[in-house]
């Protein structure tokens, strides 16, 4: 289709410096502003030899930026011009909002859901979550996770981490879940040293509780029957610390066989020093079913 006005010009379009003829002599460096250039191949160039314009591929080739013609050249020869006509397929500059995502190389997925970084891969937008471990337990006698077992981390990587548990039941009818810490990447719980806030509301009755209990997490009366199950999101603050007490919160709801909905919100310190670990999460008897997911917050 011809166009209407001027051609649109595309292609890196070169003329390479003058280059003087040796007497037997058949390579020459290719030069533009003193700078190697490498053609694409020798069709996309312009030859002229002592005013004859030479066959690419029979009287000339290249490799990189040499130029080698058929013959060895002679006093009184003159290459009259090298003209470098760029990538044929190179499109130039396209016009505004004309690139779609299908044209990118970026790795990841291009959807609404991601943007492109600098290192041209497409990712998530961060809620500053990562997602460490993801746990789905059925009649398990605990949920642990302990750093370096099954891809998890526990460690300094993380300022803080959050546990988040739903869908959670017991095997045994109206029992308390716990969260416990460890030091020694799970060999041993502690079951002492948590001293806690507990605010909760049973059917509209508040009651607040200060006290010092075997759990970091303790919330009461987990039915075990249909649509009775518990739920929590707890988070823990710089556990990494050898010179700071660990302090954490948390918050969620149970339903009794009583049907009775209850309340939590928990926070407290755990008085030790000693960098945790490693997370146990149990009922206090029985066996333990839901889903639990470990984050790490840098």
């Amino acid at each position: 289709m011809a166009y209407i006005g001027k051609t649109p010009t595309i292609g890196n379009f070169q003329v390479c410096d003058a280059i003087s003829v040796v007497n037997g002599q058949a390579s020459y460096t290719m030069q533009v502003s003193s700078v190697n250039v490498s053609p694409e191949s020798a069709n996309h160039m312009l030859v002229s030899l002592n005013g004859i314009l030479q066959k690419p591929g029979s009287s000339f080739t290249v490799s990189g930026s040499t130029i080698t013609f058929a013959s060895n050249l002679v006093t009184g020869d003159v290459i009259d011009f090298i003209q470098i006509l760029g990538n044929v397929l190179d499109l130039g500059v396209p016009s505004d909002n004309t690139v779609s995502l299908a044209k990118l190389t970026a790795t990841g997925t291009k959807d609404a859901t991601t943007f492109l970084r600098g290192d041209n891969s497409f990712q998530e937008v961060s809620s500053g979550l990562t997602l460490i471990k993801s746990v789905t337990a059925s009649g398990a006698s605990s949920v642990e996770f302990k750093n370096g077992v099954s891809d998890v981390v526990i460690d300094s990587t993380y300022s803080y981490y959050r546990i988040v548990g739903f869908n959670i039941t017991p095997s045994e009818d109206d029992r308390n879940i716990f969260i416990q810490f460890s030091t020694d990447a799970g060999s041993s719980y502690a079951s002492s040293g948590y001293y806690t806030m507990i605010h909760r509301n049973t059917d509209g009755t508040f009651r607040t509780d200060l006290n010092s209990t075997g759990s970091a997490l303790n919330m009461n009366n987990v039915g075990n029957g249909t649509n009775e199950e518990g739920a929590f999101e707890f988070t823990v603050f710089n556990p990494s610390s050898s010179s700071h007490f660990t302090h954490y919160q948390s918050m969620g709801t149970t339903r009794n066989s009583g049907a009775q909905i209850q309340f939590f919100e928990m926070a407290g310190v755990y008085e030790a020093t000693s960098a945790i670990d490693a997370f146990k999460i149990a009922f206090s008897s029985g066996n333990i079913s839901g889903t639990f997911k470990l984050y790490g917050i840098k």
